[in-house]
């Protein structure tokens, strides 16, 4: 039986793309995968960073993890990026540069002494968005990762269910994209649940990037507030351009953005609590049917 804590210590390292510590997750991942039945695959790529962020390469190169289970072709992937990045500052201040932004280009149409204030508080926010590799991404994202292998552990071995692990995330969806360039097939008469985030706080949020049954009898179990859109960065965004349905879900609080991408994203503050509650409730709707 799976020690879900212990794992998640294995997990909640600095992983950022190209780090020895990122190769060594990938094979944990893998060596999890493969003990349950998977068969895994591959998908190496290479592309460009975001350009909002600072003080990364001109490409980043990584490997997404394709995993299924023979002979059965998933109609549901379960899906989870597995790198991790830090930053100076925490998700919820960036969020409020990139909105200082914004309102300083709308004051700046009537009140242009006071707009070049805003805008320069939000240029020496926005200023901050570098990349480095000190957060251990315990919530973002290996909660996420320990919550597919909960709900996985608790489906029948010929469930219909495969389980992608992207990659390189955090620069921007680069493997979600380029799954979605090259590996379009697989998602063409799929439900893809993507799981990123999940705190012990808080209450799960359900954005419904390209709404379904499947996404909404998932948000429906878990009690989940549900939305269309929401300013956070996401796999699903990229993959719900060529599946049949995509949801994301996310658990967390103000306090939760406080501590993403910052080295108080640690394993030491996360009872999974949050990880066991979206897993059961996957499992539940999944077993369903």
């Amino acid at each position: 039986m799976t020690d879900y804590g212990v794992l998640f210590r294995e997990l909640a390292v600095p992983r950022l793309v190209g780090t020895p510590n990122h190769g060594k997750v990938r094979e944990i991942l893998k060596r999890e995968l493969t003990a349950r039945g998977f068969s895994v695959e591959e998908h190496a790529f290479s592309g460009r960073p975001a350009r909002m962020l600072l003080g990364t390469p001109s490409r980043v190169e990584g490997i997404n993890l394709v995993a299924v289970r023979p002979p059965a072709r998933p109609s549901v992937w379960l899906v989870a990026h597995y790198d991790s990045k830090g930053q100076p500052i925490s998700m919820a201040v960036r969020l409020a540069g990139f909105l200082l932004l914004l309102l300083g280009l709308v004051v700046l149409l009537f009140a242009p002494v006071a707009a070049v204030a805003v805008l320069l508080g939000a240029l020496i926010v926005v200023s901050q968005n570098r990349v480095n590799d000190n957060s251990s991404g315990a919530v973002d994202n290996a909660t996420a990762l320990v919550a597919i292998l909960m709900a996985i552990d608790q489906l029948a071995a010929a469930a219909p269910v495969g389980v992608i692990f992207p990659d390189a995330e955090e620069f921007g969806l680069v493997g979600a994209r380029a799954l979605a360039a090259e590996r379009a097939e697989l998602f063409a008469a799929a439900t893809v649940i993507n799981l990123d985030g999940l705190d012990d706080l808080g209450t799960p949020v359900a954005v419904l990037h390209r709404p379904g049954t499947t996404g909404v009898a998932v948000a429906t179990a878990l009690k989940a507030r549900v939305w269309r859109w929401l300013p956070v960065v996401v796999d699903g965004i990229a993959l719900a351009r060529v599946s049949r349905e995509c949801v994301t879900i996310l658990k967390g609080n103000w306090r939760t953005m406080r501590i993403v991408h910052r080295p108080e994203d640690t394993a030491d503050r996360v009872r999974l609590d949050g990880a066991a509650i979206v897993a059961a409730g996957l499992a539940r709707v999944l077993r369903a049917g």
